[in-house]
């Protein structure tokens, strides 16, 4: 309900659990009752796993009697009542994101553009990068730009360093934006679900690098890229957005490579859109997305 006095800002719940019957009656009774209003609400029922989620949004009658603090607080209950996994969110409050860098300028330049220009709904708490060639570009856009260079006898040492950084910012989501450093696995469990990378091709074809050589040689018709939250096993996360672009045999792999930054500025800007949105769900290798 946009706009009317008679109720608050925008707020998201965001449910996942076993599958069982009465969830969302019992959800939207328990809004309802404390003078909440349900603007939009999605949900997918999973047959194979048997796992359900769901997403609403929803404000509350301004003469409710009910916060949201109250909301959030009291919802616990029904949460353990049906073993539900959940989150309220504020929709004003934009998610804190880490953007990680190497020399590929492009990704980086379109993530700024469209934050400058509102389409992302997020605060940039720092340009972390493993050479300085991008920091021009970060602080002239007024960011905060941190040089942490890696080798193979630094790497430990730079992981802790950014783990440092991530809690001091508050950073809630990082972004490889062409980051090209394979990040360890102990530091990929500790950022379960809260790191995205772009891979420049469309998964699960052509991982690791140089996918446009891969892809010429093979003749491909399509090529694309792909975000997906980073995991211990390279190019393997699950799949959040991807993005395609026609090609033919009269495209050589430079060319492959300069049509493939559209794909890839596409992609990543959608994936960090809808995690910001919070309508990206983690199941096992797979992602729900209500678009």
């Amino acid at each position: 309900m946009p706009n009317n006095p008679n109720y608050t800002d925008d707020y998201i719940l965001t449910v996942s659990c076993k599958t069982a019957p009465r969830i969302v009656a019992g959800i939207a009774s328990y809004l309802t009752e404390r003078g909440g209003y349900i603007a939009e609400l999605s949900q997918f029922d999973d047959k194979i796993t048997g796992h359900f989620f769901l997403r609403t949004l929803f404000n509350i009658a301004s003469d409710s009697g009910y916060s949201f603090e109250d909301i959030r607080t009291g919802f616990d209950e029904l949460a353990k009542k049906h073993g539900i996994e959940w989150a309220m969110h504020e929709v004003s409050r934009p998610k804190k994101v880490m953007i990680m860098v190497s020399k590929f300028d492009h990704c980086l330049v379109d993530l700024l553009y469209r934050y400058h220009k509102g389409e992302l709904n997020i605060e940039i708490t720092a340009v972390v990068s493993n050479h300085t060639d991008l920091q021009t570009i970060a602080e002239r856009e007024g960011f905060r730009f941190i040089y942490l260079p890696v080798t193979q006898d630094t790497k430990e040492k730079q992981e802790a360093a950014l783990l440092d950084i991530i809690h001091e910012t508050g950073t809630e989501l990082v972004v490889l934006a062409r980051y090209m450093q394979i990040l360890s696995d102990d530091l990929c469990k500790k950022l379960h679900g809260r790191a995205i990378n772009i891979h420049h091709s469309f998964l699960p074809g052509f991982k690791g690098a140089k996918p446009y050589h891969q892809a010429f040689e093979r003749g491909v018709k399509l090529i694309g890229a792909t975000a997906h939250y980073v995991t211990g096993d390279l190019d393997e996360g699950p799949i959040i957005e991807q993005s395609v672009l026609p090609v033919s045999h009269a495209y050589y792999p430079e060319e492959l490579v300069a049509l493939g930054r559209d794909t890839e500025t596409q992609a990543l800007a959608n994936a960090v859109k809808l995690h910001a949105e919070n309508r990206v769900f983690l199941s096992g290798n797979k992602t729900v997305i209500f678009k």
